[in-house]
């Protein structure tokens, strides 16, 4: 059995004994945040304002701020620091396309779906680039972080990126954007603002540009519907990362509890008959030793397959990021072995990702 040191709590206990082992998990999710300034838990005064722009509905007191270190209650109002359409707390590059996405492996970019309508090629879409956009904030505290250095950015606030400008960043060798992080969740309204944009530009230019969200999906319904209809329209996707299945080892992990991630991923299923190629709607799990098991992923890609069979879904192999930095990489076997449960519950199209990275114990 593989315990992270620094968790100090099993995988086992925190799905078995979750009364006794929760509390000392979010000990160390406490610990971490407060050197970053943020807020320990979600708010849940009982008095102050609350913001509903994510799963945590943080309830705000005054002169506090939201657990994503963006919100603050001014006087008993909100006031959104960052995430507005006029100032996102972000950076942004240029990846040039084929790029290591975790919907590389079916979209429109990497493999020519959907050509000529999403893609300028039948294949990959080489001399073109995605626009990748990394939020610095997040609705969820996930310990294994490989991006964990953005929570550096809750206390300067910078740098802050206006909607038209980060559109305008779209030149015509752009043919995409992905918003990722951190997470997009607690920036919304920037991303839809930006993509309203860029998408308007792209019309009047005659040229492609997909639009994709890499989310935890812990967003407000509403926003994550406008989303979905940006993204199916221009041929992108919604990339869902299912951390876990059992919610007490997602509160331990992520922070957060993950019913409002799999409800909206659900909901989602409006979509699919809509849009078969290319796909609109794709899912990932990290394989965290000795926390997401064989049986952990087989009842995600239950719940998966509920939704649709033929939903992408990719397992990726992990690598030792802030606080759980003291396990190993995946091993082969245990990949493999999700994989193949994944299959088995009925999954049309399973990858692993990160192959670069399975060990062999």
């Amino acid at each position: 059995m593989l315990i992270s040191a620094n968790l100090a709590v099993c995988g086992s206990c925190l799905r078995e004994r979750a009364e006794d082992a929760l509390p000392i998990a979010m000990r160390v999710h406490a610990e971490k945040r407060s050197y970053f300034g943020l807020p320990p838990f979600p708010p849940r005064g009982r008095s102050g304002a609350t913001c509903r722009l994510c799963v945590n509905e943080c309830v705000i007191p005054e002169g506090g701020r939201g657990y994503c270190g963006l919100v603050e209650n001014r006087g008993g109002r909100l006031v959104r620091l960052r995430g507005t359409p006029s100032e996102g707390l972000l950076e942004w590059y240029y990846d040039p396309l084929p790029t290591n996405c975790v919907a590389a492996w079916v979209c429109p970019g990497c493999t020519g779906a959907g050509f000529p309508r999403y893609s300028y090629r039948p294949n990959a879409e080489y001399g073109y680039f995605n626009l990748a956009v990394f939020y610095a904030a997040c609705s969820y505290d996930c310990l294994f972080c490989q991006n964990w250095t953005f929570r550096e950015h809750a206390r300067s606030l910078k740098p802050s990126v206006s909607a038209w400008e980060l559109a305008g960043k779209c030149n015509e060798k752009v043919s995409c954007i992905c918003y990722f992080g951190g997470d997009p969740a607690v920036q919304m309204p920037h991303s839809i603002k930006t993509s309203e944009l860029a998408i308007r530009r792209a019309d009047e230019w005659k040229r492609i540009v997909r639009v994709c969200w890499e989310t935890n999906g812990t967003m407000s319904w509403p926003l994550l519907k406008k989303a979905a209809l940006l993204a199916y329209e221009t041929g992108g996707c919604i990339k869902f990362d299912l951390k876990a299945w059992s919610e007490p080892l997602n509160v331990a992990l992520c922070g957060a509890t993950n019913k409002r991630t799999l409800d909206n991923f659900s909901r989602l299923k409006i979509f699919m008959r809509k849009a078969p190629e290319p796909p609109f709607l794709v899912a990932s799990t990290l394989l965290v030793p000795g926390y997401i098991d064989v049986e952990e992923v087989r009842c995600i890609a239950g719940f998966i397959a509920d939704v649709d069979p033929e939903i992408p879904y990719s397992l990726l192999a992990f690598h030792p990021h802030y606080v759980m930095d003291d396990l190993p990489t995946t091993s082969r076997r245990l990949a493999l072995e999700c994989a193949a449960a994944a299959k088995e519950e009925g999954l049309v199209n399973v990858n692993i990702g990160n192959v670069h990275l399975l060990a062999d114990y």
